[in-house]
């Protein structure tokens, strides 16, 4: 497996791009290591087919080069940079069967029968194939035919990486949840690098060791599930991940107090630091860190209830706090209805706080509760 970096790389799909705008791709660094998982998660637009046709040789970016192992591979095309590519529709030989499907790059590539026979036996085991060897593709299901489809690119063993571009979004709903275990694990025992492109937060949050977060072009934070979901970089990856995403409330320094709504928390120490930058402020904290506090609580924001989802065990309470709307997340025995008044009770050590959409680097310690 080889280290991929992306060095100043930039694409723009016009002749002769003007501004930024103009760029499907913005300037990227990024350096993908060996062995681990990737995915690529934004929303339709974001940049990340662009990115994984350039790293796969299908499109060569306007801008900056890519490098494996640190060789210049920028202007050389897909085989020659032993990329395998597996896309939304499955890709195989309906005529052939799926034994045959499987030792068909290595056929091409003159490896010996006995290394194929031996090739082919290990990974139609590792996917879950071996009943369907000897069967013709034609008729098979379309998760049987990606399963292929990620068997023709883990059959070699010189592959550099598996680019996956939505692999799973024709698949059936009953069938998807099989078909992720099954890449997780392969992934884990091989140790072969997958980048896997999606708009489905759940599918990157369950299958990448890191996830690249993309949107406009952009790559806004690249790290891991947990690092993304506990200490978004930006408004966006907040916003994006987690269902419901992080709540985002307007707010302002008032001497030593950070302002939300009709409440104050103090912030010690801090204000003069938060004081001396852009005064465009946001509060920000997933509703899994909001509880309901009697009235007149410490560190607690006063609401009207709006909306309540019943959700199961748990109740997603949307709460009218005057600048804006805030969610909590709830257990199904806590009593509320529409029209009652809460008090909303942030966990002090889950408060982020976001300047021009930007996470401010606070200390765990930063709030202290209501003033």
């Amino acid at each position: 497996m080889a280290e991929i970096r992306l060095c100043k790389l930039r694409h723009s799909y016009l002749a002769n791009p003007e501004s930024d705008d103009d760029y499907a791709l913005k300037s990227v660094d990024l350096t993908w290591e060996e062995g681990l998982a990737y995915a690529l998660l934004g929303p339709s637009g974001s940049g990340k087919t662009t990115m994984l046709n350039i790293l796969s040789g299908l499109l060569t970016a306007s801008e900056g080069k890519v490098l494996f192992d640190g060789r210049d591979v920028t202007a050389l095309d897909a085989r020659e940079r032993n990329i395998a590519q597996v896309f939304q529709f499955p890709v195989v030989y309906e005529t052939m069967t799926v034994g045959e499907n499987l030792a068909f790059p290595l056929k091409t590539r003159n490896v010996p029968v006995a290394k194929i026979r031996e090739r082919v036996g290990f990974i139609g085991e590792e996917l879950g194939l071996t009943p369907l060897l000897n069967r013709k593709a034609r008729g098979l299901s379309a998760e049987q035919k990606q399963r292929i489809s990620l068997g023709r690119g883990l059959v070699r063993e010189d592959v550099s990486a598996i680019l996956l571009d939505e692999p799973l979004t024709v698949i059936d709903p009953a069938e998807k949840m099989a078909l992720r275990r099954t890449l997780k694990a392969v992934q884990l025992h091989l140790g072969v690098k997958l980048i896997y492109v999606t708009h489905d937060q759940h599918e990157a949050m369950t299958l990448a060791d890191r996830v690249v977060v993309m949107d406009n072009g952009e790559v806004v934070q690249v790290g891991s599930p947990e690092e993304l979901f506990n200490n978004p970089a930006h408004e966006f990856v907040g916003y994006f991940i987690g269902t419901p995403g992080m709540n985002f409330i307007s707010c302002e320094v008032d001497g030593d107090d950070l302002v939300v709504g009709q409440s104050r928390f103090a912030l010690n120490g801090l204000s003069e630091r938060l004081k001396a930058g852009n005064k465009d402020l946001t509060f920000g904290i997933r509703p899994e860190f909001v509880s309901l506090r009697d009235a007149g609580a410490a560190g607690t924001i006063p609401g009207s209830v709006t909306k309540v989802e019943n959700h199961g065990d748990e109740q997603i309470v949307s709460v009218d706090i005057g600048p804006g709307r805030m969610l909590a997340r709830v257990h199904q025995q806590v009593r509320v209805q529409v029209g009652n008044t809460v008090h909303l009770a942030p966990e002090p050590g889950a408060i982020r706080l976001f300047e021009n959409r930007k996470r401010v680097d606070l200390p765990k310690s930063a709030f202290g509760g209501a003033s």
